[in-house]
């Protein structure tokens, strides 16, 4: 396995590609959504590379290496010499709509010898938990991880590479195939919760109208204040943690608007009546302990040889870290070892296991970590 890497932008990636001195058979592309030249960058690697996979989404901020960039696109050129690997798309028409894209993509790549897929999925307009729950129904027992695409801070539109389309409403997986593969992966968050464990009385699908009998909105106002008048940023600072049962670990959700007159709010999942939620917080320290921690986690099941780590974070975290927001990534560098090439995202939800062994989940607010090597 041989990797490139290159940060281009939209006046000199016409250039810069000229750079890549393999010939890859997967290239990754993770493009800001202000990085207008997409179709053309796209359509110009296809033309160069007929025989790739290419595959990736938009982002809420592009990673490379130990930077973090806007209005880039990280571009990952990955030749394997003995794994083997299948692209499928499906479509989704609308969030109800997950579950079987989730199933019917699962059907596309199932094979004896699959060992992982990577997943890149429209960010706006699918249900992350469904999704899962559709590859996990068919393929409960392969390694999932991968990213819904991000829109910045705008949560209007977001688009997923497949290789010459660009659209929304996909779902895109790379399937990877035999034993020549090595894969570690792991989700952290670092996030604590405070405050007390409320139930969920009332809510529809992805929108939360009562705790404990009492309008959401008001709850979660009386917590915060004048820290939430600014829904669109301030709230992705402050998420709720949620689980079905008390014996399941919880899961994060982000909080993306809010209704003044349902005294509602909406969320990037689905919050089921009967689900047992707390708010959350955190602090810089807090967040870039959660990436050491997916970090090593990642690397209990491989070594520093390691060729390549793609790194899922959430939106919020960015909003969070701010100017610190390359400690996060410099955290994971001095983990994994210099050797591995780093790609990756912030997103509007990280689809991975906690560890390894445990099954695949959909999260907001983590950083979800696959390390990858041929062997």
């Amino acid at each position: 396995m041989i990797v490139e890497q290159l940060s281009l932008n939209d006046s000199t990636w016409h250039n810069s590609i000229n750079n890549i001195e393999i010939v890859p058979n997967v290239i990754l592309l993770f493009v800001s959504p202000l990085f207008y030249a997409k179709a053309d960058l796209v359509n110009h690697l296809l033309k160069i590379y007929p025989e790739v996979d290419l595959l990736g989404c938009s982002t809420a901020g592009e990673i490379s290496g130990i930077t973090v960039s806007d209005e880039t696109v990280s571009l990952t050129a990955i030749k394997f010499e003995k794994v083997q690997h299948r692209l499928e798309t499906v479509e989704v028409g609308n969030r109800d709509e997950s579950f079987n894209a989730g199933f019917s993509l699962a059907q596309k790549l199932r094979s004896n010898d699959l060992k992982h897929i990577l997943l890149f999925s429209d960010g706006l307009n699918v249900n992350g938990s469904d999704l899962v729950s559709g590859l996990r129904s068919m393929l409960p027992e392969t390694g999932i991880t991968g990213a819904l695409a991000g829109d910045g801070y705008n949560f209007k539109e977001t688009f997923v590479i497949s290789n010459g389309l660009i659209s929304d409403g996909i779902v895109v997986g790379l399937g990877l195939y035999g034993d020549h593969l090595k894969v570690g992966y792991s989700s952290k968050s670092g996030w604590d919760g405070f405050g007390i464990e409320r139930l969920v009385t009332k809510s529809d699908n992805n929108v939360l109208y009562e705790l404990d009998g009492l309008p959401a909105l008001k709850i979660y106002k009386s917590f915060l204040g004048d820290r939430v008048t600014d829904l669109s940023r301030g709230a992705l600072r402050f998420p709720l943690s949620i689980r079905v049962n008390e014996t399941e670990e919880p899961v994060v959700r982000t909080v993306v608007s809010f209704n003044e007159e349902h005294q509602s709010l909406t969320f990037t999942d689905r919050i089921p009546e009967g689900a047992l939620v707390r708010l959350m917080n955190s602090n810089v320290n807090r967040l870039i302990d959660g990436a050491k921690d997916s970090a090593k986690e990642a690397t209990n099941v491989i070594n520093k040889n390691a060729e390549l780590a793609i790194l899922i974070s959430c939106a919020g975290r960015r909003l969070m870290l701010k100017q610190l927001v390359e400690e996060e990534v410099d955290a994971v560098r001095n983990i994994i070892g210099e050797k591995p090439k780093i790609t990756g995202i912030y997103s509007y939800g990280e689809i991975g296991p906690y560890r390894e062994f445990a099954p695949c989940k959909f999260h907001n607010q983590t950083i979800t970590i696959t390390i990858l090597s041929e062997c």
